[in-house]
């Protein structure tokens, strides 16, 4: 086995367990039993790639400039009978977004307008690294903010399914020396399929194959709690647990992602951080208002949501969910009736110890004088100070290093 191999599947994210090495099968074991007894505190990070409209998401209707600029995409008023959901007189949740109206009346569910990042790209790929790695504008940060976070906690790791993602590899945000997994079904995670994403390693010969070619160094170490972990894992069973409480979740791999976080999360593995994504945000043409393509999207983005609540349960008061997108869409329609790169959007807060039912962050208006560059939504929020206020607040991660560079000088106040 060559020598780079050798270094990625000790040190790099990619892989579907990563920084193992150090934590005995004892400590492994007991952990995982401690964890049965002590359950933890869960952070749930939902990513929604492509950029989200915020302003169909969470429609600003008591802005007089939200309708002059969308003639056709607008969400009508909620006095049209079919509008957006009122919230609080000046927004509204879109009508697809029904599923969570419940949430918010019960002060669990908070939203946060006008949030993003001070880095002005347009890029998502750009955008996406600069949130995930927690340091918009530099290209250098080798991880990501969870996995710092996650690092910098004091004590050993609680569990080798401290931090999981629920995909075909690790995203950005959990690339580092925390240790994460990456997973795309939990009932066919094991030794072979997590070989598949070490990016070098024939996934037919599997970890056996590295004690085979005479592996006797740390590698070796790490191998061995893998073998644990996937046996507690299995042990476990997570996915055997059907939904709870009459939940249903929305067909299709979000939906799988979010009903396999509540299955991990009720199997009581220690899961301290889950990730999920979806896609399909990037609506650029016929983006739609109240029914259309958009709409699609956010009634399985809130039937999702409002299913893994309803599955959890009252484990709902040790669990957050944090909603993330790279950054907004334009204010105006464009010719296509869609909308383009923007920069400003919405995230929304659920769960645990939440001040749900309040929409947080100063609106800066709509009007041409109050855009960012005359054309998107200005991030009055830094993407940065709401994440740690969960992240610190929550999870009770270390300010420090989370952000690189930036001094949170005070939090939205979505957390109590």
């Amino acid at each position: 086995m060559h020598a780079w191999t050798r270094r990625s599947f000790m040190k790099q994210g990619a892989l579907a367990l990563v920084a193992m090495g150090a934590v005995p099968g004892f400590v492994v074991r007991s952990a995982l039993a401690q964890s049965r007894s002590a359950r933890s505190k869960v952070l749930v990070v939902i990513f929604q790639r492509g950029a989200v409209d915020g302003l169909s998401m969470l429609v600003p209707h008591g802005d007089p400039e939200y309708y002059g600029a969308r003639g056709n995409i607008a969400i009508a008023r909620p006095s049209s009978g079919e509008g957006a959901i009122d919230l609080d007189g000046f927004f509204g949740l879109h009508p697809s977004l029904s599923a969570l109206e419940p949430l918010w009346d019960e002060g669990r569910l908070a939203a946060i307008h006008a949030c993003g990042s001070p880095d002005a790209t347009r890029s998502h790929f750009d955008a996406q690294d600069y949130m995930e790695s927690g340091t918009p504008g530099v290209k250098s940060t080798e991880d990501g903010w969870l996995a710092r976070g996650l690092a910098a906690m004091p004590g050993p790791a609680a569990s080798p399914f401290r931090a999981v993602a629920l995909g075909p590899a690790l995203p950005r945000v959990l690339r580092g020396d925390a240790g994460a997994v990456a997973m795309t079904r939990l009932a066919e995670f094991d030794i072979r399929d997590s070989a598949m994403l070490a990016g070098g390693l024939d996934a037919k010969r599997g970890f056996e194959s590295l004690y085979e070619q005479g592996v006797r160094d740390l590698l070796y170490g790490t191998g061995r709690e893998t073998f644990d972990a996937v046996r507690v894992l299995k042990a476990a069973a997570p996915q055997r647990l059907p939904p709870a409480n009459g939940a249903v979740y929305p067909r299709g791999r979000f939906g799988e992602s979010l009903r396999q976080i509540a299955q991990l999360i009720r199997a009581d593995v220690g899961l301290e951080v889950a990730f999920a994504d979806v896609g399909g945000w990037d609506t650029h043409a016929a983006q739609g208002n109240e029914r259309g393509q958009l709409a699609l999207r956010l009634k399985e983005f809130g039937d999702g949501l409002a299913a893994l609540d309803r599955d959890l349960g009252e484990r709902m008061r040790d669990v957050v969910v944090l909603t993330m997108s790279e950054f907004g869409r334009t204010v105006r329609e464009n010719g296509n009736r869609g909308t383009d790169h923007g920069h400003g959007t919405a995230m929304l807060v659920l769960g645990g110890a939440a001040k749900g039912g309040a929409v947080y962050g100063r609106w800066p208006g709509l009007a041409r004088e109050q855009l960012h560059e005359g054309r998107d939504l200005a991030v009055t929020t830094d993407f940065r100070s709401l994440f740690a206020e969960v992240a610190v607040r929550h999870l009770g991660v270390p300010r420090d290093p989370l952000f690189p560079g930036f001094t949170t000088t005070a939090y939205p106040g979505v957390m109590g």
